[in-house]
Formats: C-alpha cells, structure tokens, sequence
C-alpha cells in the first residue's frame, strides 16, 4: 500500500497545482473581462463628451454670429435715433 501511496501523492499534488492555476487563469480572465468593460466604458465617455465638444462648439458659433449680428444691429438703429433726433432739432430750429 506505500508503493500505492507513493504514486497517489505526487499525482494528487499535481492536481491540486494545475486545479490552483486554472483558477488563476480564471481570475486573471475575469480581471482582463474587467479591464476591458472599463476600457470601453471610458471609450464611449470620451466618445461622448467629444461629441458635447463638437455640439456645444457649434452653439458657441451661432451665439456669437447672432451677438454680432446684435451689435450691427443696434449700432444702426443708433445711428438712425441720431438722424431722427437731428431732423427734429432741424425741424424745431426752422419753426423758431
């Protein structure tokens, strides 16, 4: 029964190494299955807030044009209060 033992050891040894480093490699691909999501999830979050960039860029773009359209704007509608207020001066300076 040693000569039986003896052979039985060295292979239930062996057993338990190989089964300690599947689950090693089970760790190790879970870890990796881990990395990966993240990996991915930053990926689409980066993806996204360049997106936002691109989006609140445009925004940025068109509010500005409208600002200086705004500007020009309001510059003629002052200078056309100027004209008007002349014209009225005028017209009372004449009636005087």
């Amino acid at each position: 029964m040693d000569g039986l033992m003896s052979e039985t050891d060295p292979l239930e040894a062996a057993t338990r190494r190989l089964s300690l480093a599947l689950e090693g490699l089970e760790a190790a691909t879970e870890r990796r299955r881990e990395a990966d999501r993240a990996k991915n999830a930053l990926a689409e979050h980066v993806h996204a807030l360049g997106s936002d960039r691109a989006r609140l860029a445009s925004e940025l773009d068109e509010a500005t044009a409208r600002a200086h359209a705004l500007e020009a704007a309001n510059r003629e509608v002052a200078q056309r209060i100027d004209q008007a207020i002349e014209t009225i001066h005028g017209v009372l300076e004449f009636g005087d």
